[in-house]
């Protein structure tokens, strides 16, 4: 394929970035993913082969870079400063979707092990409390799967089986419930007060789960786009 030429910026930057999934991969590096299957669990529908070929791509341009991971197993991608730089592009991107194309996002489409793997990175391990706590959710709708977030001051792990661990925290909803949460359309006391939400647990925890969230990137900005879609309807 010929490329665009470099006769202008915005033809040598789409070059780079444009590709279908390669927005998305760096929106993963953004966010502090650096092995490649925690790139891959973030991504639905991208095959690994794919995945192999754009992050070449982005080493090639300059984009990241590989190093050993310190386990000494397998390697990390982590961004170059031209790397970095991009995360500005990337969030432009999403608040110029939220804004424009508001009326066709679909958040209750995301699934369940891929809002919880959404979840887990968007945890602030600074607000956890001391030790192991484990939070169960159970998704009710509109598929039942109940998963496991085993959360640690230095990490926080998504479990598809019970992980032998006590529970300390139970949250039961729907996933479009904990979606509208995360993505910003109201905020986890409104869908718990709403009756969306129910959390069983020590009464610390449970008032303090909600602040352990970052939620998304984007959730003010669509919480301010929705409010103005309910006052224009």
């Amino acid at each position: 394929m010929p490329d665009y030429g470099n006769y202008c910026p915005v033809s040598m930057a789409a070059e780079v970035v444009a590709d279908r999934w390669t927005p998305l991969i760096i929106r993963e590096l953004v966010l502090g993913n650096t092995r490649f299957n925690d790139i891959a669990r973030a991504l639905p529908g991208i095959s690994r082969s794919l995945l192999v070929q754009r992050l070449r791509h982005l080493e090639r341009r300059g984009v990241l870079e590989t190093w050993p991971a310190p386990t000494g197993r397998g390697s990390e991608y982590h961004l170059t400063p031209a790397g970095r730089d991009l995360e500005r592009v990337i969030d432009s991107l999403g608040r110029w979707a939220i804004e424009w194309l508001f009326e066709e996002l679909r958040p209750h489409d995301v699934a369940p092990t891929t809002l919880m793997w959404w979840m887990h990175r968007r945890v602030d391990l600074a607000r956890l409390p001391p030790g192991r706590t484990v939070v169960e959710f159970r998704h009710t709708a509109p598929a039942p799967v109940t998963i496991w977030l085993v959360m640690e001051p230095t990490e926080v792990s998504v479990c598809l089986q019970h992980p032998g661990f006590a529970v300390d925290v139970e949250v039961a909803a729907s996933t479009p419930a904990l979606a509208d949460v995360f993505q910003g359309y109201c905020s986890w006391h409104e869908a718990v007060d709403a009756g969306r939400i129910d959390v069983v647990g020590l009464p610390r925890l449970v008032a303090g789960l909600p602040r352990w969230f970052l939620w998304s990137p984007w959730a003010e900005v669509t919480r301010e786009r929705a409010d103005r879609a309910a006052l224009a309807n």
